[in-house]
């Protein structure tokens, strides 16, 4: 059944920020369009590549976390969980595409405090860990409502293996484009977050260990690992989202 949620628009805009991404994971599965569509609120829909949905984990560890205009040696360090899905909806010069976040966790308690305020939406409690060394990278995320661990190789020569797409330029440029993200905000509205960066690379991840508890309790046989990315050393920022939310 599609979620009710009430697609109206952010209410407490979210001061610009920025960041530095010391890793981000990008684990994406091929979704069945009618698993991904009981997700998803009314005004979204999901994005569809070679017949597929597209959805995944979003797993980042930030540093100097600030409102934009600080230095980067001021700021707060985080470690999130973001479960995203890849949309399109109707606006009025045509079809705009994005993420919807329905569910984000966080390790940072101040992150949780002000989830919403300052950082982007609403965040469950977490214990997220990131285990780095030059040739390998595991993550891990404990809730009581979500269990996720994924670990791999990384480094030069590391092939880049999808159903979704033929080549990591092409994945590059399908994650890029979807800057804007919505998530449940605290008055039961979507709230839009945009992040940008001017460095954007991602590289490929050979996941070695895979385990998503949200995935494996959707319906056996619809949502399948496809392939994941690593995006690391990378200054970003992000602002509230000037445009109207989707409409139901």
């Amino acid at each position: 059944m599609t979620t009710q949620t009430n697609i109206g628009g952010s209410t407490n805009p979210v001061p610009a920020m920025a960041a530095t991404i010391v890793h981000r994971v990008l684990v994406n599965y091929r979704v069945d369009p009618d698993a991904a569509r009981s997700l998803l609120p009314r005004g979204l829909r999901p994005q569809l590549v070679a017949g597929s949905a597209v959805a995944g984990m979003c797993l980042i560890h930030l540093a100097s976390v600030r409102p934009a205009w600080f230095a980067p040696a001021i700021g707060h360090r985080s470690r999130n969980a973001a479960h995203r899905i890849a949309v399109e909806w109707d606006a009025a010069d045509g079809p705009r595409t994005g993420v919807y976040i329905p569910r984000r966790h966080s390790s940072s308690r101040l992150v949780r405090l002000v989830g919403g305020r300052v950082f982007p939406g609403t965040h469950s409690p977490a214990t997220v860990s990131f285990d780095a060394s030059r040739a390998s990278l595991a993550v891990r995320v404990d809730a009581s409502d979500l269990h996720v661990r994924v670990a791999g190789r990384r480094g030069p020569g590391i092939p880049f293996d999808s159903r979704l797409f033929e080549s990591l330029d092409d994945a590059s440029a399908f994650f890029r484009k979807d800057a804007v993200g919505w998530s449940p905000a605290r008055a039961g509205t979507l709230e839009g977050l945009r992040l940008d960066t001017d460095a954007w690379r991602v590289e490929p991840l050979a996941v070695t260990d895979l385990a998503s508890s949200f995935f494996e309790a959707l319906p056996a046989g619809t949502a399948e690992f496809d392939h994941a990315l690593l995006m690391r050393d990378v200054p970003t920022r992000w602002s509230s989202v000037s445009e109207p939310a989707p409409a139901a």
